[in-house]
């Protein structure tokens, strides 16, 4: 995966900065806008793992941050509903000059809200997708209680949210009520794909429903039971990346089943840029997946690590091996689970080690026989298990031969 930071203009000549996240081979079969929340930031967590969900199935993504939040200029107190719709329409414009134009907008909250309004105005969007978003851009005000009567008095008040205080001015809200979301959503015969919570307590469950009643079809809807309105569970995150990829291959060209490029005359090609941290995305015979290291080490735990890989190999080649010497045998084995651990133990008894410290690389491995076996063809298949090739190779000796490829 790609990460480069990038910078456009908004309709007030003032810049704009996103971070533009491509696939391994830098070819994404489309071009996705996010959106973020009222008051968030491209950086949010939640903003991240569902780009990097969509980068996963082929999808180039670009986070911004709304005109007067995080890294772009301007100042938040002059900005408003109208002006963030705007934003997204700058931000697809600077994908259609530098890039390709975008054909999937997502936003999250108010940024669900602004994207239903940005996709009417953005020629090459063919997909809309909202995560919690509310029903009518006015909902917000619900969050400037504190304020109000002052911003109605004075014509601004500085008010507290999350922890962050933010000068609101009266043209917000005026701005706010000119807006008839279910209006816009009517209109748009765009694919609408709303994902919400139940539990959601910022922005109610509701306004999906009243979302979903007002577009035409085709609409979806997919329930995020459990989730929190930020997203803040990084599995809710992921899940909304995947499940809006999913959604709209049904709706976009240029996506197939297998779009990502990663090629090689070898078995397995492993591909890590170095803003990707240890998440590795891998060719491996004809299927794609993921490796990476978990949280613990400083990875995302997208996929299993180095060491988990070889296990899973050693399991994996352990049970076709008993499998086949079964069948031939003509024995009742139903099934066969091998559950495999790794790790460094302390070597005992050890002639070849020259110190009392020496640690040796021990693979744990239990098999599981359900079928039913005698006494001597459970011992006979123990026996065989020490067969499987993946377990030979692990004990003889072995050359690793690296060669540079020229660039």
């Amino acid at each position: 995966m790609g990460l480069q930071k990038v910078t456009f203009k908004n309709s007030e000549r003032q810049n704009l900065v996103g971070r533009l996240e491509l696939p391994a081979d830098r070819h994404p079969h489309n071009f996705a806008v996010f959106a973020h929340c009222f008051t968030c930031n491209k950086n949010l967590l939640a903003v991240k793992n569902i780009g990097k969900s969509l980068i996963l199935h082929g999808f180039g993504v670009l986070r911004f941050d709304f005109t007067g939040l995080g890294e772009s200029e301007g100042d938040f107190a002059d900005t408003n509903f109208s002006g963030n719709v705007e934003d997204l329409v700058a931000a697809a414009k600077f994908l259609e000059n530098n890039y390709l134009p975008p054909t999937l907008i997502i936003g999250h909250s108010l940024g669900g809200a602004a994207s239903i309004f940005a996709a009417g105005d953005i020629p090459s969007i063919k997909a809309v997708a909202t995560v919690g978003a509310p029903s009518n851009p006015v909902h917000v005000k619900h969050l400037l209680k504190s304020g109000i009567d002052e911003i109605q008095s004075t014509g601004k008040a500085k008010i507290n949210l999350s922890g962050r205080d933010f000068t609101i001015k009266k043209q917000f809200l005026d701005d706010l009520e000119t807006k008839s979301l279910p209006q816009t959503a009517k209109a748009l015969r765009k694919p609408l794909l709303i994902l919400h919570s139940p539990q959601d307590d910022t922005v109610g469950i509701q306004n999906a429903e009243e979302i979903y009643m007002a577009a035409h079809h085709p609409k979806s809807f997919v329930s995020l039971d459990g989730a929190d309105h930020l997203l803040s569970k990084k599995e809710d995150s992921i899940y909304v990346g995947n499940v809006i990829a999913g959604w709209a291959k049904r709706y976009l060209m240029g996506i197939k089943e297998d779009n990502n490029t990663l090629k090689t005359k070898h078995e397995v090609v492993a591909s890590l840029n170095a803003a990707d941290g240890f998440t590795t995305e891998m060719k491996v015979g004809n299927h794609y997946m993921i490796a990476d290291e978990p949280e613990s080490y400083g990875g995302n735990d997208f996929g299993p690590s180095p060491y988990e890989l070889v296990s899973a190999g050693l399991s994996a080649c352990t049970a076709m091996t008993i499998q086949m010497y079964a069948k031939r045998k003509g024995w009742p084995v139903e099934n066969v689970e091998v559950h495999t651990s790794y790790s460094k133990s302390h070597a005992e008894d050890c002639e070849n080690c020259e110190n009392d410290n020496a640690k040796i690389d021990t693979f744990h491995r239990e098999i599981k026989l359900t079928g039913n076996l005698d006494d001597k063809q459970r011992v006979r298949i123990m026996q065989i298990a020490d067969k499987c090739p993946v377990h030979k190779t692990l004990h003889s000796e072995t050359q690793v031969i690296n060669s540079l490829v020229a660039r």
